[in-house]
C-alpha cells in the first residue's frame, strides 16, 4: 500500500513541476505584509537614540558624538519598534530583501595572516 502512495506522489510531481522556484534566476514573490529589512535615511536623523532604547533585540547602536548609526542585521528581528519610536520618520521597513551574494569571498574565510615562524638561534 505504501509503494502505491509513493508512486502516486512521484507521478503527480512529474506533471505538476517543482514546488519551489529557482531563486535568484526567478525573482521571489514579495507578499504584502512581508518583512525585509530596516532602512535608514541618515540625513534626517537627529541621533536622539530612541530607536536604540526601544530596540527589543539590542541590534541598534547610535553614537551621538560621532553621529553614526549602525544595526546588527543578525540580531535584528524586524519587529518595527524602532520605526514607531523614531520622531523624524527616518527609519522604514523595506519589504524587499537584499540580493543574494553569488561570489565566493575567500578573504573572509581565511582569517588574519599567520606570521612566519622565527628561526631558532644557533648556539656556539
Amino acid at each position: 500500500m505504501r509503494a502505491f502512495t509513493i508512486t502516486r506522489t512521484i507521478v503527480r510531481m512529474l506533471f505538476r513541476g517543482p514546488a519551489t522556484i529557482r531563486y535568484p534566476k526567478e525573482p521571489a514573490q514579495i507578499k504584502e505584509r512581508s518583512r525585509g529589512h530596516i532602512t535608514m535615511d541618515i540625513t534626517t536623523c537627529i541621533f536622539c537614540r530612541l530607536c536604540e532604547k526601544n530596540c527589543i533585540s539590542q541590534a541598534i547602536t547610535v553614537d551621538k558624538e560621532e553621529r553614526t548609526w549602525t544595526i546588527d542585521r543578525m540580531r535584528c528581528i524586524i519587529c518595527g519598534e524602532c520605526v514607531t519610536a523614531c520622531p523624524k520618520d527616518c527609519l522604514r521597513i523595506d519589504p524587499r530583501y537584499h540580493p543574494p551574494v553569488t561570489e565566493f569571498l575567500v578573504e573572509t574565510l581565511q582569517g588574519p595572516p599567520v606570521p612566519d615562524p622565527v628561526p631558532e638561534r644557533e648556539t656556539a
